[in-house]
């Protein structure tokens, strides 16, 4: 059983509200593994991170207070390259979630393994990809580790981009302290409405610059470069 799990390749991670180059730098590549996976018989499943119009009310909302992959937007929808791979793959599958890490997929692939008598993962294999690795790739890197205990997992470092370059490293150093998820949301508390041009890409460093690494949260520890845990 073996697995390529694309997260959030979304216009708003991509081109969008949060955005980066170094987003943009990783979608062709993406796209060429996702045909790649296709033509090797491989399952690919999507996250897409979804919000609603009450997205300033949730908890993240409050402590990130960038409307972002609002359901049905063009920010919501994956990047136009990401879209047009996902159409050579069939039986691809799409997971939305409304957190940093999908419960759903986590438990899902636990269950379908069950079924087909992979106990804990026995004889999975599952890669992820995309974005951002500090946040959502982590997330579910860690959830999919739980719930798999015995799978194959690796991270791939060239297919995934952080909220900034030093984060993208941080996150697949080993042995390194992970992102705390609060913090990133409290500290985008102190940065409303900045990552809106001209000044997104300072303000977005401005972010990431408060955020603090939390010595208690697990960490995967990949390497970085088709790091596996």
């Amino acid at each position: 059983m073996k697995l390529l799990i694309v997260i959030d390749m979304q216009n708003d991670f991509v081109t969008g509200a949060l955005g980066s180059r170094e987003a943009q730098a990783i979608v062709a590549r993406v796209a060429e593994r996702i045909r790649a996976a296709a033509r090797a018989g491989e399952q690919v499943i999507f996250t897409q991170d979804t919000h609603g119009a009450d997205y300033a009310s949730t908890h993240e909302g409050r402590r990130l207070p960038v409307a972002h992959c609002l359901r049905g937007s063009e920010g919501w929808r994956l990047a136009p390259a990401i879209e047009a791979a996902r159409a050579q793959c069939p039986g691809a599958r799409t997971v939305e979630k409304a957190t940093f890490g999908s419960v759903e997929l986590a438990h899902g692939l636990a269950a379908e393994a069950a079924r087909a008598g992979l106990a804990d993962g026995r004889g999975v294999e599952m890669e992820l990809c995309g974005l951002c690795t500090d946040i959502c790739v982590v997330s579910n890197a860690l959830l999919l580790r739980a719930a798999l205990p015995e799978a194959e997992l690796s991270v791939r470092a060239e297919l995934c981009a952080g909220v900034t370059p030093a984060r993208h490293e941080a996150a697949l150093e080993p042995g390194a302290g992970a992102v705390s998820a609060e913090a990133v949301l409290a500290a985008g508390r102190s940065c409303a409405g900045c990552f809106e041009e001209p000044g997104r890409r300072q303000s977005r460093q401005s972010l990431t610059n408060n955020v603090s690494r939390n010595p208690h949260v697990a960490h995967p520890h990949p390497s970085t470069s088709g790091a596996r845990t």
